[in-house]
């Protein structure tokens, strides 16, 4: 897993920071998560290809989250775009994102899906054979929901030194690949464990857009490798968490030691700080694998 954060400030754009978008690259899949204002041009600027994108997260309906979708969606026009897009989010995305493109007759020329969210508990909402992504509802001033990734266990790995060394007929490399228990010539079963290696160990994701401190969240995000947290305030504006349903870094800290996951990330910070580094020293006092997102910095996962 890759992630790469186009953007993880909160409220409006500026010249030298930007609204919450990142990708997230698994699996041949490459995720788009929140498409702020300004999306589209971060993706050019950091060369990610705009065919690749298949499937759009949207979090929930505020501006910063979300204003990017038509233009992006706009662009995908123009650029030939032929693919399906999935974009799954809230209910009213769909008529959101319709309407301009009805009131600029810009209608796509390829499959528009919208998956509309509803329930406020946690959902499955996209599995293939090598990944799943399940909701994480969160609380917030509008219907808000965070998104969990899961890479699902590879197939073991045949073990050729091992299939030789108990003579197994290599008609059988396939089914062992699969699974089954290789068998010698005498009928002698040799188990698939001593025949395979185990494959590499699967990655998990959890991606916590706007939300208050929130312990609900904890059974659904227990022990992810990364868990990206919204921290727009310091424990000095604390006191405006209830009203704008927002966490501290503190708070998203918390939720990380709390759920044992192995690394926090944190991000949609308030433009009122003199610098970031001031959420990661408050961070780290209570879980310290704790980083900062930033405009254009990738994590390895």
């Amino acid at each position: 897993m890759k992630l790469t954060i186009l953007g993880c400030y909160s409220a409006t754009p500026r010249a030298f920071t930007n609204p919450t978008a990142q990708v997230l690259e698994t699996k041949g899949h490459l995720f788009l998560i929140d498409c702020g204002e300004g999306t589209q041009v971060q993706l050019r600027k950091y060369k990610v290809r705009f065919s690749r994108i298949n499937h759009i997260f949207i979090s929930h309906l505020h501006g910063d989250h979300f204003f990017g979708l038509p233009g992006l969606i706009s662009t995908f026009r123009l650029l030939g775009r032929e693919k399906p897009l999935h974009v799954y989010g809230p209910k009213g995305i769909k008529e959101a994102v319709t309407l301009f493109l009805k009131l600029g007759d810009s209608w796509t020329n390829y499959l528009l899906i919208f998956h509309e969210l509803e329930s406020k508990t946690s959902e499955l909402i996209f599995e293939d054979e090598s990944i799943t992504v399940e909701t994480i509802p969160l609380q917030h001033r509008v219907y808000t929901n965070g998104f969990l990734f899961k890479e699902k266990p590879a197939p073991r790995k045949l073990n050729i030194q091992a299939a030789e060394k108990w003579e197994i007929p290599r008609t059988q490399y396939g089914a062992i690949k699969n699974g089954a228990d290789g068998i010698q010539e005498d009928g002698t079963i040799i188990r698939n464990v001593d025949l395979t290696e185990d494959p590499p160990k699967t990655k998990s994701y959890a991606f916590c857009s706007d939300t208050k401190y929130n312990e609900e969240i904890v059974p659904i995000i227990q022990s992810v490798d990364t868990l990206y947290h919204e921290s727009t305030f310091l424990e000095s504006e604390a006191h405006l968490c209830d009203k704008t349903k927002h966490a501290t870094a503190k708070q998203a800290a918390q939720i990380a030691k709390i759920s044992k996951v192995g690394r926090l990330i944190l991000g949609h910070f308030s433009t009122r700080y003199p610098s970031i580094e001031l959420f990661k020293e408050e961070a780290i006092t209570v879980f310290p694998n704790s980083e900062l997102a930033d405009d254009g910095k990738s994590f390895e996962l």
